[in-house]
């Protein structure tokens, strides 16, 4: 009998291993580092995170709040995606000196070009502080009034918690609110770009490719992180130096095979893992529709006027590729949840939990959950819809409009905090506006905004009933003619002199008329409601995600992500995502050629690299005569994995993740292990466009390059 169980178990782990899952790099003593030795991985946990020594945690980099980098040379050098640092790429690009197009490679630090206002972040530590966050919580009566005491506790925590001046610290919450956790950061503010091929490299395939595998995308940049004379963090300085990391990644030459183990490190942005099965029917059926059509009809204006105008694509770029971002991504996870039948999967578990609940003889302290979580997600239903209308529409596609809503809260700071306060408030909004004016183009917004208030009219529950009876067209024309919220020039007009007839200029102008009626419209009539049920609605969830841990004590239940560092593990591995459909887990060169089509907005491919590949031209990076480009994984992630590297059994670089599969893209609220893959860059492919394509090989002599399939360290670049 105890045989049985152990080969059980030991049958069990592996398979446990590639299930998902998103873990704390402090917590994997134990289970975790037991899996990731099963999956092929050589070593310890310490190695990755260790607070007395250098540790791979150490290279680990958070890539201005919303991305992941990696240090890879003992000068700060730095790799993420180029959809990562595509704003900076843009910001520099000018008609005459466009990087977008056409790359751009410093070849000294002298050419290396400042970015003010980018950041990255570095861990220093990580602390449980759950017991002090949560003391005195329990015995208080309402929701609202735990939520209040927390907050004293964690701004309490944070201000006593022992660190050095140069650091930060920031508490998160994890399983819903029954675990917090500190981090000390040290946050580095001058961050130079170094380098970023092409477009056509960068950004093949562009909107077509993206969440899909086949995948032939060189999304990678590189920056370097500069410090002051101390290695301590500062602002931009021409006296600042590269900084010197505790820990950099060495960069594997020795590429990846299927069954490899792979590890991904970074900073994932959110999931919502342990949502009741009511909340994942909104989404699938109301939410995520909403929203794709809002995108859609935005997406279509701006391509047209793109493909139309070069001056239009470069400061439209980037904003394009980040609302096409989650459009495509909203598609496939609705697509992807109705395929692998997750309702029916949550509600299939709801019956277990409920089973246990009684058994357990916890009926009083969970018994009404379910039932509370179906009348909650019912009356919230209306609201969210609203509140996304509102998101989509007013705050983030619709400029003019976003612009004008910053203004009604300045207008907000000064009705309850005064007249300094506005004026603070208002000198940092307009060099805000500066750098957002620079791209915007009142001619696109216009038609952006037709198409847009046409669906907020009609589909939202909650739009003003005064807008019904407009004429969109002519409301279009009369503001985008005479509102000053079409130019930088016309908005500081506005602003200028004291505060009071600051806001009396503001209230005559239409743009604003017309932002100031959606937003006080919205604020009356959904969000104290929405964030009262939402409040609740978060009670409940923290409640139910107690219950799952503590009734199901052998089951694997990692934190949902939160921006926070953690490590997933899995293998190289390719999925079948149709019946008798079989990927393979890696791309070529070859794969470009095949989409290439000369002068296509998509799927130009540059003449060097045509070049390169006529010439079988790959120096050593190349692979039985073959260039690897990109490989998928079974690790989990999601956005703000963006940049994370991959790392192979030994520590060594050997990817840098980018994407997920379009099936798999539900993966934020349930994994599917037979479906859900991540898309890695391959390391081989990055090193061959910065020496062959680039001819940067100041770059390639900074990193440390090993060959650990043959058990040596470092070796020369070889031409």
């Amino acid at each position: 009998m105890k045989f049985l169980k152990l080969l059980i178990l030991l049958f069990t782990i592996p398979i446990f291993s590639q299930q998902g899952g998103m873990w704390i790099p402090s917590l994997l003593k134990g289970m975790n580092e037991t899996e990731m030795k099963n999956l092929g991985m050589k070593m310890k946990a310490e190695d990755i995170y260790s607070v007395n020594k250098s540790s791979l945690k150490d290279a680990i980099v958070h890539f201005n709040g919303g991305c992941t980098s990696e240090i890879i040379s003992n000068k700060g050098l730095i790799l993420t995606n180029h959809h990562c640092g595509y704003d900076a790429i843009q910001s520099h690009s000018s008609v005459e000196h466009d990087y977008l197009q056409d790359g751009f490679w410093a070849r000294d630090i002298y050419a290396e070009l400042p970015n003010p206002g980018m950041v990255a972040t570095l861990i220093v530590s990580i602390n449980d502080v759950t017991d002090q966050v949560l003391e005195g919580v329990s015995s208080l009566p309402t929701e609202a009034a735990k939520q209040q005491k927390i907050q004293e506790n964690i701004s309490k925590v944070q201000n006593d918690f022992k660190r050095e001046s140069w650091q930060d610290t920031k508490i998160r919450t994890f399983y819903e609110g029954n675990q917090y956790i500190l981090f000390v950061t040290e946050t580095f503010k001058d961050i130079r770009l170094v380098g970023a091929p092409p477009s056509s490299i960068g950004k093949f395939g562009s909107d077509t490719d993206n969440w899909v595998w086949p995948r032939h995308t060189g999304d990678f940049s590189l920056f370097r992180i500069y410090a002051n004379r101390d290695n301590k963090p500062a602002e931009y300085s021409q006296d600042n130096v590269p900084y010197t990391p505790k820990h950099y990644l060495p960069v594997s030459l020795d590429g990846i095979s299927e069954e490899d183990f792979t590890m991904v490190f970074g900073f994932p942005g959110r999931t919502q893992e342990y949502l009741p099965s009511f909340a994942v029917e909104q989404i699938v059926n109301t939410l995520n529709p909403a929203k794709i059509e809002i995108r859609d009809a935005a997406l279509k204006v701006q391509d047209d006027f793109m493909r139309k105008d070069k001056a239009i694509k470069i400061q439209y770029a980037s904003k394009y590729a980040s609302v096409a971002n989650y459009w495509k991504k909203w598609i496939g996870e609705k697509q992807g949840l109705e395929k692998s039948n997750a309702i029916q999967i949550k509600k299939d578990f709801e019956k277990e939990f409920s089973k246990k609940v009684e058994k357990s003889g916890k009926t009083k302290e969970y018994g009404s959950l379910l039932k509370d979580f179906q009348e909650s997600y019912a009356e919230i239903t209306e609201y969210a819809l609203a509140r996304d209308y509102f998101n989509e529409v007013v705050l983030r596609n619709t400029e003019l409009l976003s612009f004008g809503n910053q203004l009604y809260q300045l207008e907000q700071i000064y009705n309850s905090k005064g007249e300094q306060s506005f004026n603070d408030r208002k000198n940092n909004l307009i060099k805000r506006f500066e750098e957002l004016y620079k791209d915007f183009n009142p001619t696109v917004d216009e038609r952006v905004f037709e198409q847009l208030m046409n669906l907020y009219i009609t589909k939202s529950p909650y739009s003003p009933p005064s807008l019904k009876k407009e004429d969109l067209s002519k409301l279009a024309s009369d503001i985008y003619k005479k509102s000053k919220l079409t130019s930088f020039e016309g908005v500081k007009e506005l602003l200028k002199g004291d505060a009071k007839s600051a806001i009396k200029d503001l209230n005559k102008d239409s743009g604003y008329e017309l932002v100031k009626l959606l937003t006080d419209n919205y604020n009356d009539k959904v969000t104290t409601i929405y964030n009262e049920l939402n409040l609740k609605i978060n009670g409940l969830q923290r409640e139910y995600m107690k219950a799952q841990l503590e009734l199901f004590p052998d089951a694997r239940y990692f934190p949902d992500a939160n921006s926070t560092l953690r490590i997933t593990y899995g293998k190289v591995k390719g999925y079948h995502p149709n019946d008798a459909v079989y990927y393979e887990p890696v791309t070529h060169l070859e794969g470009i050629m095949e989409k290439y089509i000369p002068g296509d907005y998509e799927f130009d491919v540059p003449t060097k690299l045509i070049q390169l590949y006529k010439n079988k031209d790959y120096g050593q990076y190349g692979e039985d005569g073959k260039m690897p480009v990109c490989f998928l994984g079974t690790n989990h992630t999601t956005g703000g994995n963006s940049g994370s590297p991959a790392i192979d059994a030994e520590g060594n670089l050997i990817g840098l993740n980018f994407d997920r599969v379009w099936e798999g893209t539900m993966s934020d609220i349930h994994y599917d292990p037979e479906i859900c893959r991540n898309i890695m860059v391959d390391i081989r492919y990055v090193l061959f466009i910065i020496d062959k394509y680039a001819n940067a090989d100041n770059l390639i002599k900074e990193m440390e390059l090993v060959h650990p399939k043959r058990g040596t360290k470092k070796t020369k670049k070889k031409r």
